[in-house]
């Protein structure tokens, strides 16, 4: 899952899930326009008119055209980094991030379509790749100060920390990596498990250490 700093903050009022839904319809529209007939060849105009709005409304959801394939919801790295600071104290980090993890990948997996076709139309594009990188290195980046802040015991209201340190810059990108191992294997058996079976499964073996099977 990625992030990338939209034009307003999330939030839980009428008027923010009404943003929020107008982006998620332009992210997807951008996104199946895209896997129909190439990235390159998709219109700000033509995205607009698939999710119903105008053009000057695309344009106060994303700066440029390109970032539309980017990421289809922007808002979920915030979610992440607040659900990792609000979890009760008696989890550790890897509990507390996993959890947080779960909460949105339980609604990502209802649209599991729409991030295979994300997926593709990310790999189909060596510039829309690149960005798509830099999109997941910071919300990894993201979930390592909400990791560093927890173990200050702060709230995270105040001013992040310059460098969240080895241990939680590890433990993001090893939940991020879990993550995304546990969407290929998912993908790849999706008759034999639920997602989040394997997702949870995928967390246990890093708690224990990741023993060898059959250890």
């Amino acid at each position: 899952m990625q992030l990338m700093s939209e034009k307003g903050a999330a939030g839980g009022g009428l008027r923010e899930r009404k943003k929020r839904a107008t982006r998620a319809a332009l992210a997807e529209a951008a996104i199946r326009l895209a896997a129909e007939h190439g990235a390159d060849k998709v219109t700000v105009e033509a995205i607009s008119a698939a999710a119903g709005v105008s053009v000057r409304t695309f344009f106060n959801y994303f700066d440029t055209r390109e970032d539309a394939f980017v990421v289809i919801d922007a808002d979920a790295g915030a979610r992440m980094r607040r659900a990792v600071l609000d979890a009760p104290a008696g989890l550790s980090p890897l509990e507390a991030l996993r959890e947080a993890m779960a909460a949105e990948l339980a609604e990502a997996e209802q649209q599991h379509e729409l991030w295979r076709l994300h997926a593709e139309v990310l790999h189909a594009s060596p510039h829309l790749l690149a960005r798509g990188v830099g999109a997941h290195m910071a919300a990894e980046a993201d979930l390592a100060d909400a990791i560093a802040t927890r173990l200050r015991g702060a709230s995270g209201d105040g001013e992040r920390p310059a460098d969240p340190g080895l241990y939680p810059r590890l433990l993001a990108a090893v939940a991020t990596a879990a993550v995304r191992t546990s969407v290929d294997h998912w993908s790849a058996h999706q008759q034999e498990a639920a997602f989040l079976d394997v997702f949870h499964e995928v967390f246990t073996l890093l708690a224990a250490g990741l023993p060898a099977p059959g250890a």
